[in-house]
Order: C-alpha cells, then structure tokens, then sequence
C-alpha cells in the first residue's frame, strides 16, 4: 500500500535530520575546542520505483516524463571543513599556531599523528608535549648547532640545564695613537749582580770552569756558582733542589705573574737567563732597540754580571726589586735573594698599554695585553710597534705576538691585516690553541694615528663567551627553536617539522585533536614551515575552532523543521490506515 511507503519514507526523514543535529550538537559543543574542525551532513535522495520511464513525443502526441516515486532521504556522508580558524594570541611562547596548510606532528608509543592544536608544554624531560602527553616531532641540531634535516625526534628545551660556551676569534679596537710623541730609541736596562758592583762567579774546581778571564759563562752550571757572601770558600749560592722565583716583577706598571724555574744539576746559566727572558715578557723583535742594545737577558762572562734589556716604549718600562727574585727550597721556604738589580736606564717613547679578556673554548677568561710604541716617524706616516701578552698562557711565558703597524701621513691605517693572536692553552683542558684576530679597522671606523694629547686605545667588541646556562627560547615563523643563553649566546636548538596532504579531509580523526593517516587522505609529506604548501607557525598564539555559531544555529533550525514535518508524514499515513479500518467495520 501507497501509505505502507509513506511510513518508511517518513523514517528516513526521521533518520537524516536526526543525524545532522547530531553533527551539529558536536560543532557546538566544541566551538571553543582549540583548532577543531567543523563537520556538516550531505544528504541525497533515494528512488525506489519507477511506474514509468517516460516516452518520446510522436507526429500526433507529445512525449511523457518519467514517472517516479521516491523512498526518501538518506546521508551520503558528513564533510569535515579543514578550514583555518581564527589565530588568537596568548603571550605563551610555548603556544604554536599554524597561518596556512600543514599539521604538527606528534608522536606517542610509536605511533605518530597529527594535530593543529599547537599548546604545547614542556614535561620533566624538557620535551614538548600536547596536553595529552604527544611529543612535538621535528628536527634536531649538532654539537655545532646545525640543524640536521632527515630524521624526526622529539623536540627538547632543557631550560636551566643545557649549558654553552664559545672560544673567542675575533676583537676590534678603536682608539688613536699619539703621533705627536717622541719615538722610541731604547728599553729599559737593568743589571743583575752579586752587588751593585760586582757580579758572580765560579767555585774552584768547578766541573765545568770559565775559559781565560772570565768569572762565568753562560754553560757554566748554577750549582757551581760561588756564594758571593763567602769568596773564596767554595761554598755554592745555589742547590739543586731548590727553585728560582720571580714574584713581583712589575713592566709598564703592571704586576707580571709570578714564575719559578726548577734547579738541577745540570741547569746552567743559560737557561736561568732563558728563564728570565720569559718571566719579564721580553719580545724578540728581531733587531735590536735603536740604541743598540738587544731585548733580552745577556752574561758579561768578564765581570759575571747578567744585564735585562727591554722592548721600547715607556709602557715596557721594567721595575724590579731584589726581593722579586727569591731562591726557594724544596718545601718552598726562602733561602736567599742572590741577585741585586741596578736601573742603567729607563725605556723611552710613546707608547700605550691595555687590558681585555677572551675566552678559550671552555669558556674561561684569558687575560690579554696589547702594547703599542712609536718606532719611527718618516715622510710617509708613523710606524708601530704592538706586543702582546697573556699572563694566562702556558708554561709561565707571558710573550703572545709581536709585530708592527704603518701608518700615512693622514693618520689612516696602511696595515690593514688583522693581528694574529694564538694563546697556548695547553694542560687546560681547552682547546691547547687559542686563536683570534684582533682588527685594528672595520666598516664603523679604525684606529688612527693622530697628534694628540695622549694615545688611548681599548678593545671596543669582541666576540666569544662564558659559559652560560639555557634560560629562555623563542620559536620563528620558520620553525626554528632558538635558545637564549645567560651569557647573551642565542643558538638554535631544534626546528619544528610540518606535514601536509593531498586531502586532509581524508584524516581519521582519533579524538583528543589529534588525526592518523586515512585511506583516502594521502600519504603525510614532511616540509618546513613555509615550504611545500606548508603554513608559517606564529608563537605565542593559538589557532581557534572554525566553527561559525550562526551557521550551526540556522542549520539546527532546519534539521529540527525537516524532523517535525518527516514526523507528519508518519503521523499522517497513521492516520489513514486508520480511515480504512473503520470501512472494514
């Protein structure tokens, strides 16, 4: 019967219109679910039987339409809308969202998904996690800090535990160096004697004796020097066993570090004026100093009296004391001060000496001074010389670089290579070469060489750092984690991967906002922020559902006015089966 049909017609109303309030409850209810995706139902008709297929028109008639009767409604599906929703800010670096195509990648027991809902948190691990505990997949860097594209992992943000530091390779100096002062023409001259007019000698019989008149030779041995207290009695000033230390020693005003050498038996003078060559940071220039005299430490084997000649430039000036040179025991105890200095002459010119620190590759401070006298003025410019020293050098010599800079007659700098600088750091436990360039010119300006009052120069930049501790981190439109460090380092340390399909409204949706790959969604293809269709991510914000309010409530309205009217078709063929019983009455 026709109203049989009805009845089951009427259902199928029933059915479709119920599902769609059914869809639109879910979009309702997670209007303010972060990044959730709208759904919405299709219907489509069903034809239950056809009374007639139609007929053509003929010379006296015209033709006939089908004749057909539906069977109702039915859902051919539900679409989910993959449209972006709104992007509001939350101030919470932590909190990523995507502008554009693309999914983050999670990953929980092995099983990777894909999400929109960017707020991610750090665990106890320094991993970040989604709420329910996936962790954010991308890339990594190496001991470079490089990133390393290829194989995904987890992202890791170990706030105040990762630590960094960085050797230092280069430092600028800007300044001037007075041209309109005296040249230098010598360093300082200072003797070193058994008195002040008398210097040392052998004991008799000594192994290795003097030849001719001498009183001592530089191979002579340190323990066959005679006590000059006692001449005559053959009694040694030195023993092995005991140690020669220089503490107090001051160049340029400044303290040199303090220095020892190990007696033995077979040390010799020459090695104690080696010694002492070291311990007072005197250059080897090449030449002598324009008075003749030569940097260094040198033996009147005549009179047995060592001479200290220094570099020029008063800034090298050389001061020391008797009590600067101590013989020690073997327990470290003072055994006596054998050697009495007497100041021939000061160090001379114009000249300026400064302080500044660089790091090794460990991070530690290395104490670095540069010197700069005038060594000669000419018709075209000045010329300079610069030594360099590091009292944090290994082996006890302070001595770095020495070399020279030309100036024209405008003051500009000719010598436009950087000096290098290389500190032994060996037995540190740093990297044993510290090596870094110091750049007397860059594109802000240079060092000059201008009459003046004074010349003043200082390291105004250099780069390289002390150790510091991961204390906050930023994430860029790239993906890119950068970490900002305690010591003012900033370095990536991770960058978060993408992935996108061909048909994302394919993905099978797990629930907890996140989707695994779907039969129809495509394989997931990995990409950059920003490249491969791929969105940007924007920090400190998340992205909204893309649920319209206005939308679900109109759809509602419909579903709820197709329900009631598919409910009178029911009511109705009720009613009719109704009328034809009380006929059979």
């Amino acid at each position: 019967m026709a109203t049989t049909t009805a009845f089951y017609t009427g259902l199928s109303g029933l059915a479709a219109n119920s599902r769609t309030i059914e869809v639109v409850g879910n979009n309702i209810a997670n209007a303010n679910t972060t990044a959730f995706k709208s759904s919405r139902v299709s219907f489509s008709n069903m034809f239950g039987r056809t009374l007639s297929i139609g007929t053509p028109p003929g010379d006296t008639t015209g033709g006939t339409n089908p004749s057909q009767v539906g069977f109702g409604v039915r859902v051919a599906g539900t679409q989910r809308q993959m449209g972006g929703g709104a992007i509001s800010p939350t101030g919470d670096g932590r909190d990523l969202a995507i502008d554009g195509n693309g999914f983050f990648m999670v990953e929980r027991g092995g099983q990777v998904g894909y999400t929109r809902a960017g707020g991610f948190r750090q665990n106890s691990e320094g991993d970040l996690t989604t709420v329910t505990g996936e962790r954010l997949l991308g890339y990594s860097v190496d001991s470079e800090y490089n990133i390393q594209r290829g194989t995904l992992g987890g992202i890791s943000i170990p706030i105040g535990e990762l630590t960094i530091a960085e050797a230092t390779t280069l430092t600028r100096f800007s300044g001037n160096l007075n041209a309109g002062g005296s040249a230098s023409t010598r360093g300082s001259e200072v003797t070193l004697g058994a008195s002040e007019i008398a210097g040392f000698s052998l004991v008799a019989g000594a192994t290795v004796p003097a030849s001719g008149s001498n009183l001592l030779e530089t191979t002579s041995l340190v323990v066959e020097i005679e006590d000059p207290a006692a001449p005559g009695s053959g009694t040694p000033l030195f023993s092995a066993g005991q140690s020669l230390e220089v503490r107090g020693a001051q160049r340029g005003g400044t303290t040199l570090p303090p220095s020892s050498l190990q007696i033995e038996s077979t040390t010799t003078v020459q090695e104690i004026m080696d010694f002492l060559t070291r311990a007072m940071g005197l250059h080897d220039t090449g030449g002598g100093n324009p008075d003749g005299g030569t940097p260094g430490v040198t033996l009147d084997p005549a009179t047995g009296v060592m001479t200290i000649v220094g570099n020029t430039g008063s800034a090298n000036a050389i001061r020391i004391d008797a009590s600067d040179l101590r013989v020690l025991s073997a327990e470290g105890g003072l055994v006596s001060t054998p050697f009495v200095p007497s100041v021939v002459h000061e160090a001379d010119g114009e000249s300026v000496r400064t302080a500044f620190i660089v790091y090794d590759s460990l991070g530690a401070p290395v104490q670095v001074e540069v010197m700069f006298a005038l060594e000669s003025k000419g018709d075209l410019g000045t010329r300079w010389r610069y030594y360099v020293d590091s009292r944090d050098g290994a082996g006890g010599d302070v001595r770095v670089a020495t070399g020279t800079v030309d100036f024209d007659t405008n003051g500009r700098l000719l010598t436009t290579a950087p000096i290098g600088v290389t500190v032994d750091r060996s037995g540190t436990g740093a990297a044993p070469a510290l090596s870094f360039e110091i750049d007397l010119q860059d594109e802000a300006g240079e060092v000059t060489a201008l009459s003046g009052s004074g010349s003043a120069v200082a390291a105004v930049y250099r780069d390289g750092s002390p150790i510091g501790t991961l204390a906050d981190f930023g994430i860029g439109a790239d993906g890119v984690v950068t970490g900002v460090f305690t010591n003012g380092l900033t370095r990536p340390l991770a960058q978060v991967a993408l992935a996108t399909f061909r048909n994302s409204e394919g993905l099978v949706d797990l629930g907890n906002n996140i989707y695994v790959v779907g039969a129809n969604s495509g394989p997931a293809v990995e990409a950059l922020p920003g490249e491969l269709g791929a969105g940007v991510i924007v920090s400190g914000a998340l992205e909204l559902s893309n649920v319209d309010l206005g939308q679900e409530f109109i759809t509602m309205i419909l579903a709820s006015t197709g329900y009631s009217a598919s409910s009178r078709v029911v009511r109705t063929a009720d009613d009719l089966i109704q009328q034809l019983l009380l006929i059979g009455r």
